[in-house]
């Protein structure tokens, strides 16, 4: 039985955007990569609604890592507060 393939996301994507900005044809993309139009076609769906992530804003993107940061520290405590309730467990055990 022959093994699936597995294709990078930076593959499918230098692959779809070779197709669109017109380097090469969806045909000759197909040819060159051994892939189905039907694949190429769902990556390319797939690529272009994705595609509006590159443009978003940066105050997004502060929003997102400002609440990284407020999870980061309450991963913090909560593992110092393990830490602490071990040790006490141990001592009392």
């Amino acid at each position: 039985m022959k093994k699936r393939r597995r294709f990078t996301p930076e593959f499918k994507a230098r692959v779809v955007l070779d197709v669109i900005t017109g380097i090469e044809s969806q045909a000759e993309a197909c040819r060159k990569h051994g892939l189905g139009p039907n694949l190429l076609a769902l990556w390319k769906t797939a690529f272009l609604e994705r595609a509006h992530l590159v443009f978003d804003s940066d105050s997004a993107r502060s929003v997102e890592q400002a609440r990284i940061a407020e999870l980061e520290q309450v991963l913090g405590r909560m593992t110092l507060e393990n830490e602490i309730l071990k040790k006490t467990s141990s001592r009392t055990a």
